[in-house]
């Protein structure tokens, strides 16, 4: 139930951080806008008042010629308006815009929807030393080239955040999908591989029954352990999701029922392959799960044995405390793993094997980190001379 409410905050969160950059993106290019139409307007002002100081008269062709002559560096789209609104000059319009007169009229209505037009004012003198303003027209205005562009920016920049959440998710989902397949196979695959060696040999042990129903000295023991082996297996199954019981540990101890156990069950054209451990003087105790500690240690004792390509070869344990810590290593002679790999092979799904699932090792760093309060880690490794793993527990 947690893991379905975390994925569920994880897409709240996604969705949240896409609103919250989508109206960012939006405040932040509305007030670039605002700050360049101001720069605008008061570009136009300043020339307007050039205008009004240079028009001695309400002379329209003098008008006409310093709009024509004075502004020539503006890049936005002007027209010039006389007294009753209409257009007499206008620059910077499209050939759409200014095709006709009723173009131009049409222009200049939606330039004042966004800017407000600014008055040519001309200053006359007047008979008894007066002074009189003239309004002659306005000046109307639009955007320029860059503000119509950043009025389009924020849309291409949503989209775009939306484009790379949507495929982030996506590629999420198909990679958690991914995972959740090679566990659910790798699964069933290690339940068959734990259950497959107890199950062979308690058949094989009927079938020596049956052949010699006299000779059963010795096969009530091995079939008891086999019976204890399936139980070993379906306890460590049923703790798996659920916080395990912790209990003192005798790692040395462990160490040896759990080489006894593959020294029994190695294949004969394997039996050349020297298994051995070795461990500090006295006894090493640690609080923890034996069931989950020996299913780590078995995985990786099973991965080292399916490395070693050649019938001869070696297997160690060692066992010993370094700095307050309970830490076991396990080497092999097998085929090494190649340095870029060390952290790719705890991943679940990640094999050398071609008939591999990339379980093993996935679920004993799991068992190591998330129940045993521990970790684990490729120590050293070299292709074509083996590799070291090293289990580090708390010591208590």
């Amino acid at each position: 139930m947690k893991l379905y409410r975390q994925a569920g905050n994880i897409k709240a969160a996604l969705f949240v951080m896409g609103i919250t950059l989508t109206l960012g993106l939006l405040f932040y290019t509305q007030s670039l806008i605002r700050t360049l139409r101001e720069e605008n307007r008061e570009t136009i002002s300043l020339y307007a008042q050039v205008i009004a100081d240079a028009v001695t008269s309400p002379d329209i062709e003098n008008l006409d010629f310093i709009f024509r002559e004075i502004i020539q560096k503006v890049s936005f789209p002007l027209i010039q308006s006389d007294k009753d609104g209409n257009p007499v000059n206008w620059k910077n319009l499209t050939s759409r815009d200014e095709s006709d007169l009723e173009s131009v009229r049409n222009t200049l209505e939606r330039m004042n929807k966004n800017n407000d037009p600014i008055p040519l004012k001309i200053t006359l003198p007047k008979d008894g030393g007066k002074i009189e303003k003239v309004v002659l027209g306005h000046i109307h205005y639009g955007d320029s080239k860059l503000i119509r562009q950043l009025q389009f920016l924020p849309y291409i920049e949503i989209g775009a955040v939306f484009l790379f959440i949507f495929l982030g998710y996506a590629g999420f989902q198909v990679i958690r999908k991914n995972e959740k397949n090679h566990i659910w196979f790798g699964m069933s695959r290690e339940t068959a591989h734990q259950l497959g060696t107890p199950i062979s040999s308690l058949m094989g042990w009927i079938e020596t029954i049956k052949e010699f129903p006299d000779k059963t000295t010795g096969l009530i023991t091995d079939m008891e352990n086999d019976l204890n082996r399936l139980e070993v297996i379906n306890d460590r199954f049923s703790k798996m999701g659920s916080l395990p019981k912790k209990e003192k540990v005798k790692v040395n101890e462990l160490l040896s029922e759990t080489l006894t156990y593959f020294e029994h069950r190695l294949p004969k054209r394997r039996k050349n392959i020297h298994l051995s451990l070795e461990s500090a003087e006295g006894e090493i105790r640690v609080n923890t799960s034996k069931t989950l500690l020996a299913w780590a240690v078995e995985n990786i004792i099973k991965n080292a044995l399916d490395s070693i390509q050649h019938k001869k070869g070696f297997v160690k344990l060692n066992l010993n405390k370094v700095d307050g810590k309970v830490v076991i290593k396990i080497s092999d002679s097998g085929q090494g793993i190649d340095k870029r790999d060390w952290k790719n092979i705890f991943r679940p799904g990640y094999s050398t094997k071609e008939r591999g699932w990339g379980l093993g090792l996935s679920l004993t760093k799991r068992i190591c980190e998330e129940y045993l309060d521990g970790n684990v880690k490729v120590l050293t490794s070299e292709i074509g001379k083996g590799t070291v793993f090293e289990i580090s527990l708390q010591s208590n």
